[in-house]
């Protein structure tokens, strides 16, 4: 029997093309959302993967969203934490709340998601986790303290849990995308995009998402199985660490 994945922000951009790939590669795949309805219903019509809807940036609402996973579909085996959000600006003009929504979804979801499936793989002594985090984790970048702090929590996340568990047979690995040709990234105005992004880019052009989801399949393959805490940077050389 194929084993079962969890995609968080599994129905738009990187996490639609991660859920797509994971299931063309065999895997039984949930795909979890939070806002957008009319998205996920057209991701499922088109791909017949299965959608759930969840904030995960609640621990009970991951807890039953995966119990619910887990009756329908089997025990998660394969955990990908993509889901995120951003609400930028600088820190002397930042808002409690836009700091803190962006910590509870980006990193305190990585807790969320993880905390409930954990206890399964150990047991079974198998287990994929790939974090999706970010080159401005990495690097830091103005106007996101919020967001550049959470995704350089991921990577702690990630190396940390990768140390607990690997005589259990489970690898925990981080990747941290460059600029993606994502709906949020094409929304920048195309002068910015073309003389200010770009040109940072060692490769010239944008990574896709596609480029994204076959580096997570690889990590949660069999072949991956000596790979663990890693950070894998997918950034065109933007940023080289």
């Amino acid at each position: 029997m194929s084993r079962v994945a969890v995609v968080s922000g599994g129905t738009r951009g990187i996490g639609a093309a991660i859920s797509k790939a994971l299931a063309a590669s065999g895997y039984r795949v949930a795909a979890i959302y939070c806002g957008n309805d009319e998205a996920a219903a057209k991701f499922k019509a088109e791909t017949k993967v299965p959608v759930y809807k969840w904030d995960v940036s609640s621990y009970e609402a991951c807890a039953a969203g995966l119990a619910k996973v887990g009756a329908d579909l089997g025990p998660v085996e394969i955990l990908v934490n993509n889901a995120g959000i951003t609400r930028d600006s600088m820190l002397h003009k930042m808002k409690p709340e836009q700091w803190y929504a962006v910590i509870n979804t980006n990193l305190n979801s990585l807790f969320n998601m993880t905390r409930p499936v954990i206890e399964g793989m150990r047991e079974r002594g198998f287990g994929r986790i790939v974090n999706i985090s970010s080159i401005n984790g990495q690097r830091g970048q103005m106007g996101q303290t919020n967001y550049a702090a959470a995704k350089a929590g991921d990577i702690g996340f990630t190396k940390s849990l990768a140390q607990e568990n690997a005589a259990k047979g489970i690898t925990v690995n981080a990747i941290c995308p460059g600029y993606i040709a994502t709906e949020m990234v094409m929304a920048v105005p195309k002068d910015i995009l073309e003389k200010s992004i770009l040109p940072q880019i060692p490769v010239r052009r944008l990574g896709e998402p596609e480029e994204i989801a076959r580096c997570v399949c690889f990590l949660v393959s069999d072949e991956a199985g000596f790979i663990t805490g890693a950070t894998l940077s997918v950034n065109g050389g933007q940023y080289m660490i």
